[in-house]
């Protein structure tokens, strides 16, 4: 399968109230994980690579290159997307490189900031026909600067998401980046409340911290595309750990990481069936 737009991920997804998986990935183990567990689930996917990633590896292009030829390679739909750009230059350098989406991040920033900055940013992608997110105020916890309780105003999104023409929005709902536990509370209701009133697909940010049946939930209650990073790294740390005691003697890098892998394969391949959210949906209507 072609390296697709993440436009042609969401945008089916949001009409049938399912939910897209996008998980971030670190080093090329994660990618291909990500890949053949969606292969294996049969659904497209969205590999993400977010700033942070990025300064870890010094540059994009290596990393971006590698997705991109993964995703060209894929025998699913995969999308390509940079996460949490607060660059305009990183944004410009994941376009030319053939990235399919980029979240520009003016949210640290005042609202009317955050909406020329995020504004421009939407005109030089769509010019280039790349798909984008933003984000209207920190999701909790990200830095330090919410509490995981910070919500987004409906009306407040909804007239970021016209004035900024963007793609989707990443809307703050009760998650939290960097959970290593699956509890977090999420205001179901609230998003609801955004889904009839933002013209454009919503975003979770902070899904490491839901658990099964609340990431279900959301789906139902109106979230589209969920975002996965830490959960991914907790079973690839986990499952690494797990070979290295038991082979102590082996040197082989490609044992651990070949552990990790398989162990985020498995994972993704799970959470991709959680988010189509058919048994669960159906639960919810019951009750």
């Amino acid at each position: 399968m072609p390296l697709v737009s993440t436009g042609d991920i969401v945008g089916p997804a949001a009409a049938q109230r399912r939910g897209c998986g996008a998980f971030n990935a670190i080093q090329l183990e994660h990618i291909t994980a990500i890949i053949e567990g969606a292969r294996l689930a049969g659904t497209p996917v969205i590999v993400q690579l977010s700033q942070n990633a990025v300064r870890y590896h010094g540059t994009l292009a290596p990393i971006g290159e590698a997705a991109l030829a993964a995703a060209r390679a894929a025998p699913v739909p995969v999308a390509v997307h940079l996460d949490h750009a607060e660059s305009a230059d990183l944004v410009r350098e994941a376009v030319e490189l053939g990235f399919s989406s980029v979240m520009f991040d003016a949210s640290k920033l005042d609202y009317l900031g955050n909406v020329r900055e995020t504004r421009e940013m939407v005109e030089y992608c769509h010019a280039r026909k790349v798909w984008v997110e933003a984000e209207l105020g920190e999701i909790g916890g990200k830095d330090g600067v919410h509490a995981p309780g910070a919500r987004t105003d409906p009306g407040d999104a909804a007239e970021f998401a016209v004035a900024t023409g963007v793609d989707a929005l990443a809307v703050a709902v009760g998650s939290s980046h960097a959970m290593l536990t699956r509890d977090a509370t999420l205001d179901f209701e609230l998003i609801a409340r955004l889904r009839s009133a933002v013209p454009v697909p919503l975003v979770l940010h902070g899904s490491s911290g839901v658990d099964d049946e609340g990431l279900a939930a959301a789906v139902h209650a109106g979230m589209t595309k969920i975002n996965i990073a830490t959960q991914l790294n907790k079973v690839f740390t986990a499952a690494a750990a797990v070979d290295l005691r038991e082979h102590p003697g082996k040197v082989d890098p490609r044992r651990y990481l070949g552990a990790g892998r398989e162990a985020v394969t498995a994972e993704v391949r799970r959470l991709l069936g959680v988010l189509s959210a058919r048994e669960v949906s159906h639960k919810l209507d019951s009750r």
